[in-house]
């Protein structure tokens, strides 16, 4: 195999995991339940959902740190999903870095 052919499947694989990272969607919730966010493999915000007994004028700050950590966990889990899918595609080849 040359260098070009190489390269050519990097590419590829890139691609792949570029897309699979978009179609992914991972949900995360905080407060029992009161903030669901959903993100996508690259960790887009895709959408918040609030349970409407969660908003008072006298909570505001801890529905927005409702929303923080729920975000921040979707986000993480997305990291995960996407290294366990990297992982699965390298067929367990240990790389620097990866």
């Amino acid at each position: 195999m040359n260098i070009q052919q190489m390269m050519k499947q990097a590419q590829e694989m890139q691609a792949r995991m570029q897309k699979q990272a978009e179609e992914t969607v991972i949900e995360a919730t905080a407060g029992g339940g009161a903030v669901t966010v959903q993100v996508n493999g690259s960790k887009q915000l895709l959408s918040i959902v609030i349970d409407p007994d969660a908003v008072s004028r006298e909570d505001v700050e801890i529905l927005q740190d409702m929303i923080l950590l729920a975000v921040t966990d979707a986000q993480r889990k997305a990291d995960e999903a996407m290294s366990q899918s990297v992982n699965g595609m390298m067929g367990g080849l240990k790389l620097p870095g990866m």
